[in-house]
């Protein structure tokens, strides 16, 4: 299997007390691949609304996600590419960035249980829920 993206629902089963899921979560991590920024911002975002943690503590497992997976930037034309997927596939903005990135990053394989398993965008970048049973 070629370079691998992960999306920031996958990130934030580390922390989930489903310890099937967190440790699935974590191999992949452990596996390596890439990120963007945009997957550091939903992370923070989630995990100061949804989750409660303190800054101290997302700022601790920001920095060891970044320690572990390569961080690509969103630029101009990933953007622009973001939007084209948005209109040609229908996927919500923030998703569509997600896979543009990918896309940019030269990955094979998005996980991520936020598109359809299976998918294939743009014929060469693959979704794959790695929570599917």
């Amino acid at each position: 299997m070629g370079l691998s993206f992960l999306d920031s629902n996958i990130l934030l089963y580390i922390a989930s007390s489903d310890p099937a899921k967190a440790d699935r979560a974590e191999a992949l991590v452990a596996g390596g691949g890439h990120i963007s920024v945009q997957v550091l911002n939903e992370v923070t975002a989630v995990a100061r609304r949804k989750m409660g943690l303190s800054w101290a503590q997302i700022n601790a497992f920001l920095s060891a996600i970044r320690g572990l997976l390569t961080v690509n930037p969103i630029t101009i034309e990933i953007h622009e590419s973001g939007l084209i997927l948005a209109e040609r596939y229908g996927f919500p903005i923030h998703d569509a960035m997600i896979a543009a990135s990918a896309l940019d990053a030269g990955c094979e394989t998005l996980w991520s249980e936020d598109f359809q398993d299976g998918m294939l965008i743009s014929g060469r970048l693959r979704v794959e829920n790695p929570f599917k049973s």
